[in-house]
């Protein structure tokens, strides 16, 4: 995904205190994408992530033990910023070859309201000066003797310690004046019932999803799961009680509006649900005629949400102002449920903090591709205290593993990293990756398994969407360098197309089949991350290299990307996906 960024030719360059202060980030969801310990949740009578190790952690500092301070690493870097692109990601400097083309999975044509038309990066390297390096030089490091002295146990035991509870109890005792920004505020421990809600009662809600390509499919290095909660008016009914009848309505409404096809009217748009109590919204929602329980369809999209948020407009492909999303990162454990393990890499939290009318969106991307004319560098609003906020009223917040295997709080730079995904790239909805991809209606309120998801085309599509990307790719990453997927789906240099139509619909496998390591890669990989951990330097890269890649560029010599001249330039990545028919209740 080759990201452009502004050309710098001549501009000067801004000092870091005038970087460390103009627009404010997103952390995605995701993005994914692909940036201590945390309670895998477990979910009550369903299948969920094991239970955190019962035995002492061996690397994991309780809160209360010296030398755990999570805001330590983002307080000493105040005001540093070595690379002013870090909004660049390492996928972005691809050897295409002229005919590998991963960059259209982020950069295609616009759909309304996102305004970014972009499929020009796919010709072309088009980076500022300082972005025609690759400041990304982990991606170089050989580090085979450090792989190879951590043993299996070693690292199994390690991935199913939990790193998010000393975290959440290590900022609930900071002072407010002190630490101003989100504190974890999901019991992990506690779990999640069988509906995705968290038993804690905070009103986070798991999601099942399918994972964005390429870099966030586990086979890559990483699993994940993400929880919404929208604001307290859409989780009330109208006298303003609580009421999970109202927000379930409320969040099956948000589902369609984001996730649905734009190009069908609302009034002629169905939707699929979760069993729905429409005496909560005084709305006949399925067009009956009658006002019951049990509605498992919306039919036409409603003008408004319901409950006390009933003079809140539904607005396509636009969350409600004061939308939250949690996204943890996870190593991988080949024997849990969607190979989620205990341990964070990272904890990213956003939240839209404005909601904007379509022409102050509209007036957002006009501003970024007037700022990449006049040279600018990427600049956002806020700290690592508080989160980064962009053009589009996201902000967001990120946590990552320091050398102990805690989790920190990110620096200034480190914030960065997540904002080029999360702001002005052609395929996002509303700046997000997830929630458009939710497995529709009630098999999509659960916590995140790929079990039983089926390789679905994207939107507009007639293939499957994992088969598209291996034509267009050539390989299972950006990189081409995931040798287990090549041997099994590139056999003597050949797309082995009808063993990887096996996960379409109605084949005999599902999702796993195409992205889920084996037990060796995932071990090997989650070494590599350790090893990151230890050696910390995510300024210069956090992905989970097992061994120097060979198909990243170091610099950029040749602006031109090659798949222009080759006819491999794709006008149609999209998010959303084709789900046809509904999934069957798990």
């Amino acid at each position: 995904m080759l990201f452009t960024r502004r050309q710098h030719s001549g501009a000067t360059r801004p000092s870091a205190p005038d970087l460390a202060c103009s627009r404010v980030c997103t952390l995605a969801l995701f993005v994914a994408a692909g940036c201590g310990d945390a309670p895998a949740p477990r979910v009550a009578s369903s299948p969920g992530p094991p239970a955190p190790s019962a035995a002492p952690p061996v690397s994991i500092a309780s809160p209360e033990a010296p030398g755990y301070d999570p805001l330590a690493f983002a307080r000493a870097t105040l005001g540093v910023l070595d690379n002013p692109e870090a909004v660049i990601p390492p996928q972005c400097y691809t050897k295409t070859e002229s005919r590998f083309n991963p960059c259209w999975t982020c950069h295609a044509s616009a759909t309304r309201p996102n305004a970014m038309w972009d499929s020009n990066l796919q010709a072309e390297y088009a980076f500022s000066d300082e972005g025609m390096t690759n400041a990304w030089r982990n991606l170089f490091e050989d580090h085979a003797a450090e792989l190879a002295a951590i043993s299996d146990a070693e690292a199994l035991a390690y991935v199913r310690e939990d790193n998010y509870e000393a975290l959440r109890r290590a900022l609930a005792e900071l002072p407010k004046d002190e630490y101003p920004g989100y504190r974890p505020d999901l019991e992990l421990e506690r779990g999640f019932d069988p509906q995705g809600f968290a038993v804690d009662g905070s009103d986070w809600r798991a999601f099942r999803y399918k994972p964005f390509l390429g870099t966030f499919w586990p086979t890559n290095g990483s699993t994940d799961d993400v929880m919404i909660r929208l604001p307290p008016r859409f989780r009330q009914s109208a006298q303003g009680e609580p009421s999970r009848a109202a927000y379930q309505i409320n969040l099956a409404i948000l589902e369609a509006a984001i996730a649905s096809d734009p190009k069908i009217p609302a009034e002629e748009l169905t939707w699929p649900t979760e069993p729905l109590d429409e005496r909560a919204a005084g709305r006949d929602l399925n067009g009956d005629g009658a006002i019951t329980t049990g509605v498992t369809a919306l039919v036409g999209l409603p003008s408004h949400y319901v409950g006390g948020a009933g003079e809140r407009r539904v607005r396509r492909g636009v969350y409600p102002e004061e939308t939250e999303f949690l996204h943890s990162v996870r190593y991988i454990d080949p024997d849990a449920p969607g190979m989620i393990a205990a341990r964070m890499k990272e904890l990213r939290y956003s939240k839209k903090v404005k909601e904007l009318e379509l022409w102050a969106i509209q007036t957002g991307y006009r501003r970024e591709v007037e700022e990449k004319e006049e040279g600018s560098l990427p600049t956002y609003a806020g700290s690592p205290f508080v989160g980064l906020r962009n053009e589009f009223g996201w902000q967001l917040q990120g946590f990552i593993e320091d050398a102990r295997g805690r989790l920190r709080l990110q620096s200034k730079e480190e914030h960065m990293f997540c904002m080029g995904c999360h702001s002005t790239i052609s395929v996002t909805v509303d700046q997000t990756f997830a929630f458009a991809r939710k497995v529709p209606g009630a098999p999509g309120w659960a916590y995140q398994d790929i079990a039983g998801i089926p390789d679905v085309p994207q939107l507009g599509h007639s293939e499957p969407e994992t088969l598209t990307y291996f034509r267009r790719v050539g390989g299972g990453d950006e990189f081409r360098a995931n040798a287990e997927v090549l041997a099994r789906f590139f056999p003597g240099g050949e797309l082995d197309e009808a063993e990887v139509r096996r996960a379409a619909p109605g084949g005999d496998k599902d999702l796993r089949h195409l992205v889920a390591p084996s037990t060796e890669r995932a071990l090997l990989l989650n070494k590599a991350a350790m090893v990151r951990a230890r050696l910390q330097g995510y300024a210069r890269g956090r992905d989970a290299v097992i061994a120097p890649l060979a198909n990243v560029h170091a610099a950029i010599e040749e602006e031109s990307t090659g798949l222009k001249e080759a006819g491999k330039v794709y006008l149609d990545g999209r998010l959303r996906l084709d789900w046809g028919e509904p999934l069957a209740p798990r």
